[in-house]
């Protein structure tokens, strides 16, 4: 049955509307609230939504030595499996965080997504494109009561839809009923579009419908976004190149339309919409351009369009790898929606045993 549409919600005061969220991740969590574990968990973009929306996290998985500190840094008491996810056993996990088969209530994951993205090559024998099979094998030991698994609007664009119909076929082999909806970001409180597939899958024996949340907010403009921005770090300098590059594109406009050159890679948000997606790899002469003036974005600026708060650390490493923790996770406020759709009309509806 489809969900009754409303009005879309107004966010006035994004800033303050951020930091409500941030209180909301700052609560104490409740006795019986819901738990979850990440995959490929990144720097925590998708585990602050969590806990914004209430949530337990008992585990993050991820390789990445930058990630993974940036994630202790601001998750301090959340157990991380720092390593090769093929390393990762089923019975690690559930000695680690004392559950049994089947007691988690979500699995979330965002297998990388690099070989399916319309800004890369989408090469078919990507080495990529298949870890999504660990984040199945580990679905299937664990037996979780929901799993959200994150991936890029490309794979179901032209021949990657021969392994977008794979995925479907391993998931809902894993004893799931499965439903997968492209969601963007910009309609969840997030100052950017960001579309992205969602893949949500529930328990066959528990007889609910999976589900997806609607469009909830007007997006929010870059101009509200950077309201008030204290930008404590500086902005990539441009070398020549760089500078032609913001020369050429204009405002609100994305270099990749033009697949290669100068200009691939780079785009120049317009103050008065939401920006382009922020990507993962900013290059010599791409990434994220300051729309007015003749510079890259900051790190807060980043953060800000990417609905992270100002109090969520991104201070190890360099530019470019505070620069790739934002790009390449989820924004926390779409997540934030999501988990609450979940909770709201899937977990609290499974009796209680």
């Amino acid at each position: 049955m489809s969900q009754v549409r409303k009005p879309l919600s107004k966010i006035d005061d994004y800033p303050a509307y951020l930091e409500s969220c941030w209180q909301e991740h700052l609560l104490p969590r409740q006795d019986n609230a819901p738990t979850v574990i990440s995959l490929f968990a990144g720097c925590g973009g998708s585990s602050l939504g969590y806990s914004m929306a209430g949530f337990r996290k008992l585990l993050a998985v991820e390789w990445d030595d930058n990630a993974v500190e940036t994630f202790k840094l601001n998750f301090p008491d959340v157990p991380v499996y720092h390593g090769d996810i093929h390393d990762c056993s089923v019975d690690w996990i559930l000695e680690t965080t004392g559950l049994k088969p089947g007691e988690l209530d979500i699995l979330d994951g965002s297998p990388p997504c690099q070989g399916f993205s319309t800004a890369g090559k989408r090469q078919m024998t990507d080495g990529r494109n298949q870890l999504f099979r660990e984040y199945v094998r580990i679905l299937q030991g664990l037996q979780p009561k929901v799993f959200i698994m994150e991936n890029v609007s490309g794979m179901v664009k032209g021949k990657m839809k021969l392994i977008f119909a794979d995925i479907m076929r391993e998931l809902k082999a894993s004893g799931y009923k499965v439903s997968a909806k492209l969601l963007n970001a910009m309609y969840f409180g997030v100052p950017q579009s960001r579309e992205r597939m969602i893949f949500v899958g529930v328990r066959e024996d528990l007889k609910i419908e999976p589900s997806h949340p609607v469009a909830e907010s007007i997006p929010c403009t870059v101009n509200q976004a950077w309201k008030s921005c204290n930008n404590n770090t500086f902005a990539r300098p441009l070398a020549n190149v760089g500078q032609k590059v913001w020369d050429g594109i204009s405002e609100g406009q994305s270099g990749t339309s033009y697949r290669k050159g100068y200009y691939f890679g780079s785009a120049k948000p317009a103050l008065d919409k939401p920006a382009p997606t922020l990507q993962k790899s900013f290059s010599g002469i791409g990434g994220m351009l300051h729309p007015v003036e003749k510079r890259s974005i900051t790190i807060e600026e980043g953060k800000r369009i990417s609905s992270y708060p100002d109090q969520y650390k991104l201070i190890l490493g360099s530019y470019t790898d505070k620069y790739a923790r934002i790009g390449n996770s989820v924004p926390p406020l779409f997540m934030r929606s999501i988990a609450k759709h979940i909770r709201q009309e899937i977990l609290d509806k499974i009796p209680c045993s």
